[in-house]
């Protein structure tokens, strides 16, 4: 079984699980919270709505990814390292990297 605490590729399962934690740990940060959701358009009932949805899962990663503060709390906060959120992002909807090279 793949370990989250370290970085690589992480599959959409896994991938889901960590998005999950990160709204969670969102959701516990009003100022954060307020901040995506001003950002994403979401209401609140919207947010709980489409909590299971990989794709919006994604639009959190995507949130989380924005700034390395975001990046540093989450991590620290659920003992990952600091590579598993771009991972994660990776493996949900529209994650995909492209190189331009």
């Amino acid at each position: 079984m793949h370990n989250p605490k370290e970085s690589g590729k992480i599959g959409r399962q896994m991938a889901e699980t960590i998005a999950l934690q990160a709204l969670g740990w969102l959701a516990g940060d009003p100022e954060n919270l307020n901040a995506f959701l001003a950002l994403s358009g979401l209401s609140p009932a919207d947010l709980m709505a489409q909590a299971g949805d990989a794709r919006m899962l994604g639009a959190v990663m995507d949130f989380v990814l924005s700034e390395d503060r975001l990046v540093i709390g989450f991590c620290d906060s659920a003992a990952l390292a600091y590579s598993v959120p771009q991972a994660a992002r990776a493996a949900l909807p529209g994650g995909e990297i492209y190189h331009w090279t």
